[in-house]
């Protein structure tokens, strides 16, 4: 939700007014997305007017500090440790995103896709065709280089993270540096700076705690390591911190062809470019250890793109687009748990009308005879899709 563009309203020149709208539409937007059903939000909205008035008093006498939340594994897509905050901190992530996305948006590369308006894993796959395109008219063979960010969230370095992310709210409120300022600069350093690992309450088996590898968990890390995976203030932090990286290798090595989905990112080159590329992998390198990052050792390739090349759940080529065997497995595990009853048709809505963007036809009518539905059953659900939008 946008923020109105004109604070010279009457009712919001005294400043207890604005920062009190400013909350209750960050509030709006956090009941959004099936939040409305849990019980820490019920709790809140109950007395919400209250609560956010607490709340808003809280903050501006600097006396907000986040709550515990709770913590839990996830197996989908990968084995991964997830940080639920409670819902009163949902409503100030919201806060300060609202206030600061719009600003580092128009900062950031265009070619940086995730968590960003418009954009995402479905354009991400476009741009890489389009790079590969684009290298593919010199008429010489194409070749991409892909790296990965080894445990990229659990590895970030708070404090760099929050001066990183200041150096951004100065530049956004230079010459204005009023009560909103102050407020959301507060905001970020108890956001930031707060230790999910204290107090939190851990759900699940025990058993499924153990199976997370140290690189891929917080209870692991040194003091001042790692933020959450979950939050929404994450993923905006986490291409603030990368959109150094993002300009180091675009402007700085004078990568034109470059693209990033959060810590996944490629290089587009010719044959003739490659020992370049090669040769400043170990620039980037030195690059991320500075800043506290490293190279994920097993996930670097060099590959002739003519091949195909994997990207964000798919392979893509020059001229075709094919789903890959993560997104071709998840797809088929879903239209089996909807064979056999357990599964509504809302996922399957949202399966077609990504592979949609792909070819498509054949891998859809194999699943669906995969799992005992008739060869063409998946356009039923091509039509709701159509229906819904």
């Amino acid at each position: 939700m946008k923020l109105v563009a004109n604070e010279d309203l009457d009712w919001l020149r005294d400043p207890e007014n604005r920062v009190y709208f400013y909350l209750y539409t960050a509030y709006l937007e956090a009941r959004k997305g099936g939040k409305r059903k849990t019980f820490d939000e019920h709790k809140f909205e109950v007395n919400e007017f209250e609560n956010l008035l607490l709340l808003m008093k809280a903050i501006m006498f600097k006396e907000y500090r986040p709550l515990r939340g709770t913590a839990h594994v996830i197996f989908n897509p990968v084995l991964r440790e997830i940080f639920a905050a409670a819902f009163r901190d949902r409503v100030v992530h919201h806060f300060i995103y609202m206030i600061i996305y719009d600003w580092w948006d128009r900062h950031f590369i265009y070619d940086s896709y995730s968590c960003r308006e418009g954009k995402g894993t479905e354009l991400g796959i476009k741009r890489l065709q389009h790079h590969i395109r684009s290298v593919s008219a010199t008429g010489k063979q194409v070749y991409v280089v892909k790296m990965d960010i080894q445990g990229f969230f659990m590895s970030l370095d708070r404090r760099k993270l929050y001066k990183q992310a200041l150096w951004g709210l100065d530049l956004q409120f230079e010459g204005h540096k009023g009560l909103t300022y102050h407020i959301v600069k507060f905001c970020l350093c108890q956001v930031v700076m707060d230790d999910p690992v204290k107090g939190v309450r851990r759900k699940g088996w025990p058993e499924n705690w153990k199976k997370m590898p140290d690189t891929k968990s917080l209870f692991k890390q040194l003091p001042g390591i790692g933020i959450v995976i979950g939050n929404l203030t994450s993923q905006l932090l986490s291409n603030i911190f990368l959109d150094m990286l993002d300009r180091y290798i675009k402007f700085v090595l004078g990568y034109k062809h470059y693209g990033r989905y959060v810590d996944d990112f490629y290089i587009v080159v010719t044959k003739e470019e490659l020992p370049k590329v090669l040769a400043d992998v170990e620039n980037i390198r030195r690059f991320l250890r500075r800043i506290g990052l490293r190279l994920h050792p097993k996930k670097f390739s060099v590959q002739p793109a003519k091949n195909g090349v994997p990207f964000l759940g798919a392979v893509v080529y020059a001229n075709v687009i094919h789903p890959g065997k993560r997104l071709k497995a998840n797809a088929r595990k879903a239209f089996y748990k909807y064979a056999h009853g357990a599964h509504n048709e809302v996922s399957l809505v949202s399966y077609v009308g990504y592979l949609k963007h792909m070819k498509h036809y054949k891998c859809l009518c194999e699943i669906c005879e995969s799992v005992g539905l008739p060869r063409e059953y998946w356009k039923n659900f091509e039509k709701l899709g159509e229906v819904e939008c």
